[in-house]
């Protein structure tokens, strides 16, 4: 669908299978041709870093479900919970520029967001690479239905993000997206004009994106339904 390369399956499990494989297969022809591959991973549900010990920690997700399985020559983590928020973003786009990622794979929120870059932060020309950025309330709410906080109070206000551009210079974006809450968002990323009141639409500008969806995710695509128009659902 347009630049965007779709693929979907009946299952969640089969979808996930499926974006693992490939990019699996991706990482092991980048490995064949240089000494280390950068790739950015993200946590789908949360990115938000709290407490060390919190079970919605963007670094327990990534231990737990990542780094305690697969050996890596370097991990470079978001610390969110740091006292001097602004430099680690500062330092994690040196790190970002010093080792240009080749692959990312990411999701896409309820609200469109792409990382944290909800529709009132987003930016298709930031200047920054990494920034900290005020959720917005559909975003918090994600939290809380998904299971990671008790309640709306507890989620936090703020987190640290990548940008659209450090995302977009990445040159493949593998996205997983099941699950029927999804299926307006993919609806719009699809078929609505590029803006930031849905910033995953910018998606349909990146030459090399793979969207991975499940059934529930997938039931809103219609076919011949033409890309620029607003989704109706």
């Amino acid at each position: 669908m347009g630049q965007i390369t779709v693929h979907t399956f009946q299952t969640a499990g089969q979808m996930g299978a499926a974006a693992a494989n490939h990019a699996a297969r991706r990482i092991q022809q980048l490995a064949a041709t240089r000494e280390s591959v950068a790739v950015v991973f993200a946590t789908g549900a949360s990115q938000l870093e709290t407490l060390r010990d919190h079970p919605a920690s963007f670094r327990r997700y990534l231990k737990d479900e990542l780094t305690s399985l697969v050996p890596f020559r370097e991990f470079h983590w978001l610390q969110g919970d740091a006292q001097a928020p602004e430099r680690v973003c500062r330092d994690y786009a040196a790190a970002l520029r010093a080792n240009p990622p080749l692959l990312c794979l990411l999701g896409i929120g309820e609200n469109g967001h792409l990382a944290f870059n909800d529709p009132a932060e987003a930016d298709f020309a930031d200047p920054l690479d990494v920034k900290l950025v005020d959720l917005d309330r559909e975003c918090r709410q994600q939290q809380v239905n998904e299971g990671w906080f008790s309640g709306f109070d507890h989620v936090p206000a703020r987190a640290i993000t990548l940008t659209i551009p450090a995302i977009l210079r990445i040159p493949e974006l593998i996205l997983s997206v099941p699950g029927r809450r999804k299926a307006t968002v993919v609806a719009r990323a699809l078929y609505e004009k590029v803006s930031t009141a849905c910033p995953a639409t910018i998606l349909q500008e990146h030459p090399n994106t793979r969207l991975y969806l499940d059934s529930e995710s997938a039931s809103a695509i219609k076919k011949g339904s033409p890309v620029g128009e607003p989704f109706l659902p």
